[in-house]
């Protein structure tokens, strides 16, 4: 299935009406960054085209799974450096996390 840039874009936007995206003051237009990051899936998706289902599909979790733990932990550093509570999201995962609910085995970070 092709989708095109502004058919992502417009995707994006339709999801950020649930879950908006707090730009704050980043020098850049949301509308440019949103066009930068649909442009570049976009081309992830055109370059897995020889992919079988199974490998596009393992691949686009891995993707996705990587950028909610990036936005996780970026999410935890940041509330931490301003010294403000977890969110009830967020909270809740690192209850699951505290009482071994991960799902998977444990290792220790550095």
């Amino acid at each position: 299935m092709a989708i095109s840039r502004a058919e992502l874009e417009a995707l994006m936007l339709e999801v950020e009406q649930e879950d908006p995206i707090d730009f704050a003051d980043l020098p850049f237009a949301e509308q440019d960054l949103r066009a930068l990051v649909a442009s570049h899936l976009v081309d992830m998706a055109d370059a897995m085209a020889s992919f079988s289902e199974e490998d596009r599909r393992l691949t686009l979790m891995a993707v996705a799974a990587k950028l909610v733990l990036e936005n996780l932990v970026l999410h935890i550093q940041m509330l931490r450096q301003h010294g403000l509570p977890l969110s009830g999201s967020a909270d809740a995962l690192l209850s699951r996390l505290r009482r071994g609910e991960t799902g998977g085995g444990s290792q220790a970070g550095g």
